[in-house]
């Protein structure tokens, strides 16, 4: 499961160097995830495994208005998801060197990139295959809980602290996701001029995700989430699109993306408006209380609706950035090709005026040839005129 060795390198690196490491971060990584989960069989380690494979901070609420009387397991955030963070962040690294070796390595072996497009289309490989999933488990959520008919339960009944298990699970995978990128920095051997870029969008998005989870807003957080997330999987498929010369669908993907950004961007405003200011800003419970988890206050919501609206304003001017870089590129590609098209005319004139001159001083060649022997004839027949007088006189 590690990373595939150089064909004809017969020499193995030696035990714990970075070389070994990053050839077999994979197997490492799961030999640890691994003697977590043996933990579960011992009843000596069974609560410490626990601790990182389980969902913590859990209770019990009974339900008696229903007979027969229902039980519902909810969590709640809490100190003790750091552990649970850690272990699937082990989990999230194998599953890329899984999909890196089985799915990705074998389509770039077909398609013969050079180095800086093959890293590319690595990134967006890997980002394509969890922005996918995401929008489709965060999707389900929302459709279950209701979310897309009753726009009111986003700020309804905040704060938040219950989530059901896989509303938990889900924030859980997310932190843990973009936790592993910055391991895979050292793993991928990612070039200096390529990791400011992921270190920023990594930092955004556990900034972003994390306060969500810690505030207590998971539920707007999911909807934001889910929204941007569709249109970061649309970019990445025309950009792998892109890398793999397939000009005309990756043309298509970039335009739909490109309207789609912006309704996103103004979905997401949306949200935030109607969540922050009209929803939790006309709740009656706005007092900042630690122990039951509300942090409505004016000040909170003022600076979590200011930093969406920045996030969005910083996202629409690199959209406006890249749409003007891809028009100047288009713009000098086509200047190129008809600059190319009139230096193929021009050669094409200046082939035929050779030949053309060619063919002139051919024909003058001919004509020269074809009097040589006239003239010779004539010469020769002075002689003959003057040797038949002589015979006759």
């Amino acid at each position: 499961m590690g990373m595939r060795r150089k064909v004809g390198s017969t020499k193995s690196p030696s035990v714990f160097s970075h070389e070994f490491v990053i050839q077999n971060h994979a197997d490492i990584v799961s030999c640890i995830a691994m003697f977590m989960v043996v933990g579960l069989m011992f009843q000596v380690t069974q609560q410490t495994a626990s601790l990182f494979i389980t969902m913590q901070h859990n209770h019990t609420q009974v339900f008696n208005d229903t007979e027969p009387a229902t039980e519902v397991t909810y969590y709640t955030n809490g100190t003790k998801d750091f552990c649970s963070v850690f272990f699937y962040l082990l989990i999230a690294i194998v599953l890329h060197a899984v999909v890196q070796e089985y799915i990705l390595d074998k389509v770039n072996r077909r398609l013969h990139l050079s180095k800086v497009k093959h890293s590319k289309f690595n990134e967006s490989g890997q980002l394509v295959i969890f922005y996918l999933a995401s929008v489709i488990w965060g999707a389900n959520i929302i459709f279950e809980e209701n979310y897309v008919t009753n726009l009111a339960l986003l700020w309804e009944g905040y704060p938040h602290t219950n989530m059901l298990f896989q509303t938990k699970f889900f924030y859980i995978c997310q932190l843990a996701y973009w936790v592993h990128c910055f391991p895979e920095l050292y793993f991928q051997k990612v070039k200096k001029d390529e990791m400011p870029a992921r270190v920023q969008y990594a930092t955004m998005y556990l900034v972003f995700i994390g306060a969500t989870y810690a505030l207590n807003l998971t539920r707007v957080g999911l909807c934001c989430m889910v929204i941007h997330y569709f249109m970061e999987a649309l970019f990445h498929i025309s950009r792998m699109l892109y890398y793999s010369e397939k000009s005309d669908f990756a043309k298509t993907g970039f335009s739909i993306w490109a309207v789609l950004f912006v309704i996103a961007r103004f979905l997401t405003v949306t949200l935030a408006v109607l969540t922050f200011w009209f929803g939790l800003g006309r709740a009656e419970n706005q007092v900042f209380d630690l122990a039951t988890g509300n942090f409505n206050t004016f000040l909170i919501r003022i600076n979590c609706l200011a930093a969406i609206s920045l996030l969005q304003v910083w996202m629409m001017w690199n959209f406006l950035n890249f749409q003007l870089r891809r028009y100047r590129e288009a713009a000098a590609a086509k200047q190129k090709a008809k600059q190319r098209q009139k230096e193929r005319r021009e050669a094409k004139l200046q082939a035929a005026k050779k030949r053309g001159s060619e063919a002139s001083s051919d024909e003058g060649g001919d004509t020269d040839v074809s009097l040589t022997p006239r003239a010779n004839k004539a010469e020769n027949g002075g002689p003959r005129t003057r040797n038949r007088g002589g015979k006759k006189h």
